[in-house]
């Protein structure tokens, strides 16, 4: 009799254990087909358009590391790459070298970071890895502005771009790979030429 329980118990058990595992893979298996993959441009033209506020950034004003506040429009007469990014982002502190290199041999574009961050964090940042471009802070309220630029998500990184005269170009969610980046600002440029 206690044979045929524990016998009983082992199937039940194990065929519940086969159910669970078959639901969570259903659910994993349908949830990311639909979720799109790192590093694809949240493109303002694409089937599923989000809703694009480009002028929540262009007008916006935000402090530098030193609290002073900074109009980004400002920055337009040349294309922009903004890089939304935080120091508790592990892919966007591995980008930011590659980013400062961009930034360093591309004097005809210019580069800003926002970042989703204090401000004593950036610094305390950069003391470790040096970032040559202007770093603005727009803390975790931040997240909204990255939403009005076409990231539903808040994702981070957040890559924007430009052109001289604050058309929003182009825009990259996830870690940006750098012949891509080099290859959509060169894009950016011929754009901003015409």
């Amino acid at each position: 009799m206690i044979v045929t329980m524990k016998r009983r118990t082992l199937i039940l058990g194990a065929a519940g254990l086969s159910a669970m595992a078959a639901t969570g893979w259903l659910a994993w298996h349908q949830s990311s087909r639909k979720a799109p993959g790192a590093n694809r441009a949240v493109s303002v033209t694409a089937q599923t358009k989000p809703v694009v506020n480009p002028d929540a950034l262009l007008n916006a004003s935000l402090p530098d590391m030193e609290g002073r506040a900074v109009l980004f429009r400002q920055y337009l007469g040349k294309p922009v790459v903004v890089n939304f990014w935080a120091t508790w982002c592990a892919p966007c502190v591995e980008e930011m070298p590659e980013l400062n290199i961009m930034a360093e041999s591309m004097p005809d574009i210019q580069f800003v970071g926002i970042g989703i961050d204090t401000a004593d964090k950036i610094r305390q940042f950069v003391v470790k890895i040096p970032v040559s471009y202007p770093l603005l802070v727009a803390g975790h309220a931040g997240i909204s502005l990255l939403r009005e630029l076409g990231n539903p998500t808040g994702g981070l990184p957040f890559t924007v771009m430009f052109d001289a005269n604050g058309n929003m170009i182009d825009t990259i969610l996830g870690q940006v790979q750098s012949a891509d980046l080099r290859a959509r600002i060169d894009a950016l440029v011929v754009k901003s030429k015409t």
